[in-house]
C-alpha cells in the first residue's frame, strides 16, 4: 500500500487528538466561543488543530495544511485536511458523537482518511487501494463493506439537520427522499457517513459542508465500496455538499434530491 507511512502518521495524530479531546470533554472549565457564523468553537478544537499542525511541521514539512480553525498554510502537491472536532455542538453539550477528521490529499484527490471518535471508542480509516477499516487500532481492525440494499423502500437514510435542507431550498426534495425510504434517522455529522461505509446505513446526505467535513469521509466510504458525490453528481469537495451511498442507490437518490 503506497500510503502506509502517511496512514500510520494520521493514526499517531489521531491518538494525540483523542488525548486532548477526551481530557476536555465534559470539562467544567471548557471555554466556548462563537464564530461569526454562530457555530461554537471550543478551546479543545484549537488545541487539537495546533497539536496536529505541530506534528506535521516536523514530520511532513513540505506538505500544505488546511484546517477549520487556522485556515491554509503552505503549498505543494500534498495537503493535509483537518477538522479538529466534527460535531462541536455535540461536544459542548456532552453528546459523545463527535470525531477528529484527518485526511491527506494528493493532486486534488483524497488518498488517506482517519475518523477518530474516542467518546464512542471507535475509529475508521482508509488509504487509497487499501480498503476501509474500523477498530481500536491498526492491528485490531475489521474491514468495512457497504450494504447490498438495492431498493429505496428497503433503505436506511441518515442525515444531520432538516433546517440545513430548508436553508438550501431543498427541504421538499429531502422530505420526498425520506418518504421513499424504509427508515430515516438523524445520527448526524461524520457518523451518518461512516455507517454507510460499515453497511449499517445505506444513504447519508448533507446539503452544505466544508472540505474538512468531507475529505476523510469520502475515501473511507469509497474504499468500502460506496459512492460519494455532491448533490450535482460532481466531486463533493467542489460541490460543497455530500451524498454518500452504497453505490447501488446513488443515481436514484441524486434524482430525488434534484441536484
Amino acid at each position: 500500500m503506497g500510503y502506509s507511512d502517511d496512514l500510520r502518521l494520521a493514526h499517531v495524530m489521531a491518538d494525540a487528538a483523542d488525548d486532548i479531546t477526551m481530557r476536555r470533554f465534559k470539562a467544567v472549565d471548557l471555554k466556548i466561543d462563537t464564530k461569526p457564523d454562530l457555530t461554537p468553537v471550543s478551546d479543545a478544537d484549537r488545541a487539537v488543530e495546533e497539536a496536529i499542525r505541530g506534528t506535521l511541521r516536523r514530520a511532513r514539512p513540505r506538505d500544505a495544511i488546511i484546517g477549520e480553525e487556522f485556515g491554509k498554510t503552505g503549498y505543494g502537491m500534498r495537503s493535509w485536511v483537518i477538522d479538529p472536532i466534527d460535531g462541536t455542538k455535540n461536544y459542548v453539550r456532552g453528546v459523545p458523537v463527535w470525531a477528529t477528521l484527518i485526511a491527506l490529499m494528493e493532486e486534488g484527490k483524497v488518498v488517506v482518511g482517519v475518523v477518530s471518535a474516542p467518546a464512542v471508542q471507535r475509529r475508521w480509516w482508509a488509504a487509497k487501494d487499501g480498503g476501509a477499516w474500523t477498530g481500536r487500532s491498526l492491528t485490531k481492525a475489521s474491514r468495512c463493506q457497504v450494504s447490498s440494499v438495492h431498493r429505496l423502500d428497503d433503505a436506511s437514510l441518515s442525515f444531520s439537520d432538516l433546517h440545513e435542507w430548508e436553508q438550501a431550498g431543498k427541504l421538499d426534495n429531502f422530505l420526498d427522499l425520506n418518504r421513499a425510504v424504509w427508515r430515516s434517522r438523524g445520527y448526524g455529522d461524520f457518523w451518518s457517513h461512516v455507517m454507510v461505509a460499515e453497511g449499517s446505513v445505506d444513504i447519508s446526505a448533507e446539503p452544505e459542508l466544508s472540505p474538512w467535513d468531507m475529505a476523510a469521509i469520502t475515501v473511507i466510504v469509497e474504499e468500502a465500496g460506496g459512492t460519494c458525490t455532491g448533490l450535482n453528481g460532481a466531486s463533493p469537495l467542489e460541490a460543497g455538499n455530500l451524498v454518500s451511498t452504497n453505490g447501488l442507490l446513488h443515481s436514484e437518490v441524486l434524482k430525488r434530491l434534484g441536484g
